[in-house]
């Protein structure tokens, strides 16, 4: 056995279920104790500054630089008090991670004496180094500047005994150099633009609020098999691996009982989950083996975003207490189940009221069907936008597998609603089936079973769940705004637009009723091409998706092109979201991004291929060998060959694969070269896409042939079912 694989394996059986403190108290107790609420606000700012800031957050409008300075110093109070000593600006720049620089609260003061001060300027504005951040051309290497601004809708935290000051990040010019702010401006615009909507029926209306609900889906290795794993701990995803004889196939992972180790890091991350103000809600085991999720409840979406960043960073850390390793990769295993990051849509005005719950009265059935109208409308009018928005390298080995959403996007409105829908889009009142309940008394001693009136399809990657659309078409690793964004601003210029067209009809004398009905039927009609309610993964759909004109994910540095149409760019500029110069930039990020990530993989997939299994291989080849000659040496001719035709048919069949990856490796080399000569960025990742790739797959082939033949002990890496199953 490989020296490394030998001493991750034995470090793997020797550790044990560690338990770590958790809070033997109600989570009530401690639930927000490391974040700078309104509450902790109340408390340590003077009163003017802590209206301006509930004012900021509750009216959308800006804190006057004066008040920053009383809150500057209520944080630095605050936050020193629960042992801080540093500070940072927290932002997702365009690589979907998150980055901070620390800057100490301590400053020289008279007579070689130091004190702790936080001052306005340094809570509002920093200066961050942007040059070494994917920019897209959006500035020069050497024009360094970038500002990062404090956002007071998502408040500062605790982590590391350093404040962490949520922020946006933009460019010296103030094009956004980050997710958070375009993602901050569709939420604006579908406030504007649902609110205007909304007060046909509600006139009072002030605001609408988007709402996510972000389920996690994530891996779990242990760490000492993850370090004897190049593949993993480079590119968080295994080049190489045979399935194992064992792996999801009894579906009896699923909702089963959880690991003592996974539970011991669960309530860990959960405790530090719950002091961060996040609340989660839901821990399950998943369909695969070592794979978990977690749910939080639903709250705002610029908030439900950084906290879902904020506990990925807490789970890789508090991980590695629990000698392991989270892995959020969207597919880091062959064969298996890939990860996804569910996000649950909703729209709430600010008195409370779900815009997408389909209500009780005609009035409140007026105002569900006007903003389904106008969702519908917006998701089939860019579909292939809002998919080409999760479509990344790791994300591509997932979607349209059958345990991931397929790559083109439809909507599944379950049967009560499209039977509602078609009525409407063939012109009647606007009554389907009945709404009403229905009971299943299953069996005696067993209450009574309400269910709803739709059921889940989990092979639909935009389906309507009762009083929200699930979005499951967005990776495990991925920053959910550099997604959602997309979405909202779609559904901004359908409310907006709905507005105006409903408006025409009044004016022409209809009756408000009357008027929004016809343009809801308009809506409908438009959009009837999105909605499917059958099996996504059937190859019959994926025919009549096309029919349909329906575009669908098969080329995932194509599918970026969809940044730049005229559509997308007319869509993004009239809501003002971002720049034609902004999303030219993201083109440019994501084709790099795509091709780095690509060159790694392949790099990585080489350096194991020659280093790793072909010596491999050739030892196990040279032991036949020997087998064979002292055979020959033991036994008479005619027994002899009998004797040795399994071993050197073995031989020819190592041999033959040892010279069939050589090969491979060399045409891989040959590959990225000449893509790496390739001027124009998309163009280079294309050819990644279509010449690299598949190289890759062929040595993995090979590769995977061979575990399976040389001796166990020999082989260098640790294998799936070790991998995949913590004892």
């Amino acid at each position: 056995m490989s020296t490394f694989r030998q001493k991750a394996l034995l470090e793997f059986s020797s550790h044990k279920a560690e338990r770590f403190c958790v809070e033997n108290k109600p989570v009530s107790s401690f639930f927000g104790q490391h974040v700078f609420d309104l509450k902790k606000m109340k408390n340590y700012l003077p009163e003017e500054a802590y209206e301006a800031v509930v004012k900021a957050i509750e009216k959308k409008c800006k804190i006057d630089r004066s008040v920053a300075t009383h809150v500057a110093e209520g944080m630095r109070s605050w936050a020193m008090e629960r042992g801080a000593t540093h500070y940072t600006h927290w932002f997702h720049p365009l690589n979907e991670t998150t980055a901070e620089k620390h800057e100490a609260f301590i400053r020289p003061y008279a007579n070689g004496c130091a004190i702790e001060q936080f001052v306005g300027d340094a809570l509002i504005q920093q200066e961050p180094d942007a040059s070494s951040f994917p920019s897209g051309g959006l500035r020069n290497t050497f024009e360094a500047r970038g500002y990062t601004a404090w956002d007071p809708g998502s408040p500062a935290f605790i982590l590391d005994q350093t404040l962490c000051i949520p922020t946006i990040f933009v460019s010296y010019t103030g094009d956004a150099l980050d997710v958070k702010t375009p993602h901050l401006k569709s939420l604006r615009a579908l406030d504007q633009a649902a609110t205007a909507v909304v007060r046909y029926f509600d006139p009072e209306t002030e605001s609408v609020n988007v709402i996510y609900g972000l389920e996690q889906e994530y891996f779990v290795v242990d760490l000492a098999l993850y370090r004897a794993r190049p593949d993993l701990m480079l590119c968080d995803r295994t080049l190489q691996g045979h399935t194992a004889a064992k792996d999801q196939q009894l579906e009896d992972h699923y909702f089963g009982n959880i690991p003592s180790r996974v539970m011991a890091f669960m309530k860990d991350f959960e405790t530090e989950a719950y002091k961060l103000g996040v609340y989660i809600k839901t821990r399950h085991n998943e369909v695969a083996p070592n794979q978990f999720e977690f749910a939080p409840y639903f709250e705002e979406a610029n908030l439900a975003v950084d906290h879902n960043q904020m506990i990925m960073l807490v789970m890789r850390k508090l991980a590695k207490k629990h000698n392991l390793k989270v892995i959020f990769h969207e597919k880091p295993y062959a064969g298996i189940n890939g990860s996804g990051k569910h996000c649950n849509w909703s729209l709430f005005t600010n008195n409370g009221i779900n815009v997408l719950s389909p209500g009780k009265t005609p009035q409140d059935n007026l105002q569900f069907l006007s903003f389904i109208a106008c969702t519908l409308k917006a998701v089939h009018q860019h579909h292939f936008l809002i998919m080409s928005a999760v479509a990344t390298l790791s994300n591509s080995y997932r979607l349209g597998g059958t345990e991931a959403p397929p790559a083109v996007l439809s909507a599944f409105m379950g049967s009560t609603l499209a039977d509602l829908l078609d009525v409407i889009d063939k012109g009647g009142p606007g009554r389907g089936r009945s709404s009403e309940r229905t009971r299943m008394d299953v069996v005696s001693m067993v209450p009574e079973i309400f269910p709803d009136n739709t059921d889940r399809n989990r092979t639909s990657p935009f389906a309507f769940t009762g009083d929200r659309f699930e979005f499951r078409a967005i990776g495990s690793s991925a920053n959910a705004g550099s997604a959602m964004l997309f979405l909202n601003t779609a559904v901004a210029q359908q409310l907006k637009s709905f507005k105006v067209l409903v408006d025409k009809e009044i004016e022409k004398g209809e009756k408000l009723e009357d008027a929004l009905m016809k343009i809801i039927r308009k809506f409908i009609r438009e959009s009837r091409d999105i909605r499917f309610e059958g099996n996504g993964y059937s190859d019959e759909w994926h025919k009549e998706a096309a029919e349909r004109g329906l575009r669908g994910i098969t080329d995932v540095p194509a599918s970026y092109d969809a940044l730049l149409e005229e559509q997308s760019i007319a869509l993004m500029e009239e809501m003002c979201v971002m720049t034609r110069r902004e999303l030219e930039a993201r083109y440019e990020v994501r084709n790099q991004m795509y091709v780095k990530k690509l060159q790694i993989e392949a790099r990585v997939l080489g350096d194991l291929t020659i280093n790793h299994f072909v010596p491999a291989a050739i030892r196990h080849e040279n032991m036949l060998l020997e087998n064979v000659k002292g055979l020959r040496d033991l036994f008479p001719p005619e027994e002899y060959q009998e004797l040795v035709s399994t071993q050197l048919k073995a031989i020819r069949i190592i041999a033959g694969y040892v010279n069939e990856m050589r090969g491979l490796v060399h045409l891989l080399i040959e590959a990225r070269k000449k893509a790496n000569n390739v001027e124009l960025l998309h163009d280079r990742a294309r050819e990644y896409a279509a010449a690299v790739l598949p190289v890759m797959d062929r040595i993995r082939d090979c590769a995977d042939h061979l575990e399976m033949i040389v001796d166990d002990e020999l082989w260098p890496l640790p294998k799936y079912r070790e991998l995949l199953f913590l004892r």
